[in-house]
């Protein structure tokens, strides 16, 4: 099943997220691989792809999982847990609809 993942970034995380991002990147790239990615992204702080300085307010996951267990488990795992970026980490059962 489809799990969406919700990081919310602490305030000024900007420098913590970039110091931990290829972590968090190869671990992505490893659902990717695997096939069980569906989207992943960022939420920048302003209306701009590039937000510069003004960063991120947090993340969105997107992908399958065994079990909503399985996602929360792998949810705290994350990098960005480890490195204080996200205040708080919510995973929730996910139904595409579209496209189909």
């Amino acid at each position: 099943m489809l799990y969406a993942i919700v990081g919310e970034d602490i305030a000024h995380s900007l420098e913590r997220r970039l110091s931990a991002r290829p972590a968090h990147l190869e671990r992505l790239q490893a659902l990717q691989d695997e096939g069980r990615l569906l989207l992943a992204g960022p939420f920048p702080a302003i209306d701009s792809v590039d937000p510069g300085p003004a960063g991120f307010t947090g993340s969105l996951i997107v992908a399958e999982f065994s079990s909503q267990q399985a996602a929360q488990t792998w949810a705290e795992a994350d990098p960005y847990v480890a490195a204080g970026v996200y205040a708080g980490v919510s995973v929730k059962p996910f139904k595409k609809a579209f496209p189909a």
